[in-house]
């Protein structure tokens, strides 16, 4: 066992050891991406008004080595290599005013994806930032108010979570949030598939892969959103900071010069006496981004590998998402995502996707009395346009993908299979199984089988 990985370890269960005191503000197991646009409680009652939870999971990364006739600077390692990562996050929250509360969610992180994340474009691990490191590092991703105005309707409980207290709320009622949080934590939710701790790990089944969202290279930024919640309808709106260049570290401290609009229309509906819900999302990002029959044109007038960043100019790019849940039983249910943006701009801020069409499943052990455990099956196809694909050919280079040349494009194509095992209250075990035929859009190379052994503590 590697230093790093009982590192993460040890973590895990020095979380688990030290605060046990905190039992009145334990989380309902949940995962990381807890919605921040969830609304608060409006009736604090004998509820706390503040809590502190936290989470630590350790994710390590293994696949055997693959077919590979040529490498490129952002390709797969073709040889066996196995990688981990560790998140230890506290969620720190209070409750400032009625219907008000401001949450903080400091965290250590450590550890590389695999290729240092490079080489798929819908990559095996949602655990894995676009930045690694060795050593442990701390850093804020969440700092956000969120208020709740109570329009009326029916009166309902709601239970303490992460970045959530305790209380109750109206059916109908505002949501407006500010601060640094993720796009993804208020858009394109799915209770079966977007929580990387907890169930998938691919990026393209726990998030809509061609959703271009707003993001530093940790997946987090700056903005602001309201939601509006009428009976079986919800109407999100939001206003996001970009990355200074395209899968920067840094956002851009000007904000409106680059930004990016969110909007999102959710309905919920029953289907054969089972509850489902249905989300249609649209995207306009604003940013300094090149067109790839550009960069492509400029590299056969040079004889030099296509540079997208030579070709940069204030642009607009629009996408959408269509994102389904459907419950078939009380145990089990099924998803669906389908995406597409403009294929003719360089991915900004996600992955290099231009359309992805997604479907699976998730179920209960509760058929083999194991009904805290939970089996999931997905899978995927990611493309990318005929630009994008010249542009790859011609050496060109993307956030996660590039392998040199692209003789032979091809559809990404992805399953993944996990179990996660309850080994006791908020202690989690999960095994986990990818399948990636033509990993970077290249029929040259893979497939490639990935495993993945997936730790996860919560309190």
């Amino acid at each position: 066992m590697s230093h790093r990985w009982q590192l993460g370890v040890a973590a895990i269960l020095a979380c688990i050891v030290t605060l046990p005191g905190r039992a009145q503000t334990l989380a309902a197991a949940t995962g990381p991406r807890a919605q921040p646009g969830v609304a608060s409680p409006s009736d604090e009652g004998e509820a706390l008004d503040w809590a502190l939870h936290a989470q630590a999971t350790v994710v390590y990364q293994f696949h055997p080595s693959f077919h590979s006739p040529y490498q490129g600077t952002n390709s797969l390692i073709p040889s066996a290599q196995g990688e981990e990562t560790f998140d230890l996050t506290l969620y720190a929250g209070v409750r400032l005013w009625r219907g008000a509360q401001f949450w903080v969610n400091p965290e250590i992180d450590q550890g590389f994806g695999l290729s240092d994340t490079l080489g798929v474009a819908g990559f095996p691990s949602g655990e894995a930032y676009k930045v690694g490191s060795s050593s442990p590092y701390g850093r804020v991703h969440r700092a956000f108010l969120r208020q709740t105005i109570e329009l009326g309707g029916e009166t309902m409980p709601v239970e303490a979570d992460l970045n959530q207290l305790a209380g109750t709320q109206t059916s109908d009622r505002i949501v407006l949030t500010a601060g640094k949080f993720s796009v993804v934590d208020i858009f394109d939710a799915n209770a079966y598939a977007h929580d990387p701790r907890n169930d998938f790990l691919n990026w393209s089944l726990i998030d809509s892969a061609a959703f271009d969202y707003a993001a530093n290279a940790w997946g987090y930024t700056y903005g602001v959103a309201a939601e509006w919640y009428h009976d079986a309808w919800a109407v999100r709106l939001g206003l996001f900071d970009v990355s200074t260049v395209p899968n920067s570290t840094q956002l851009d401290p000007h904000f409106l010069p680059q930004y990016e609009i969110v909007a999102e229309v959710e309905k919920s509906y029953e289907l054969s006496g089972q509850p489902g819900v249905a989300r249609l999302l649209g995207f306009a990002m604003h940013a300094n981004m090149g067109q790839y029959a550009q960069a492509t044109a400029l590299a056969k007038t040079t004889g030099q590998p296509a540079d997208i960043a030579a070709v940069r100019s204030p642009q607009t790019k629009y996408g959408a998402a269509f994102n389904a849940q459907q419950q078939l039983q009380p145990d089990f249910g099924v998803f669906a995502r389908l995406s597409v943006q403009q294929g003719q701009y360089e991915a900004f801020d996600f992955t290099d996707v231009s359309q992805s069409y997604a479907l699976g499943l998730s179920m209960t052990g509760e058929r083999w009395r194991r009904s805290d455990d939970n089996l999931g099956a997905g899978a995927v196809i990611n493309r990318v346009s005929g630009a994008a694909q010249r542009f790859f050919n011609a050496r060109g280079l993307g956030i996660l993908v590039g392998d040199g040349q692209l003789p032979r494009p091809g559809s990404e194509r992805i399953a993944e299979v996990y179990y996660r095992y309850t080994v006791t209250k908020g202690i989690q075990l999960s095994l986990d199984y990818q399948y990636v035929d033509h990993p970077a859009y290249n029929r040259d190379r893979g497939p490639v089988s990935v495993f993945a052994l997936r730790l996860h503590a919560q309190i």
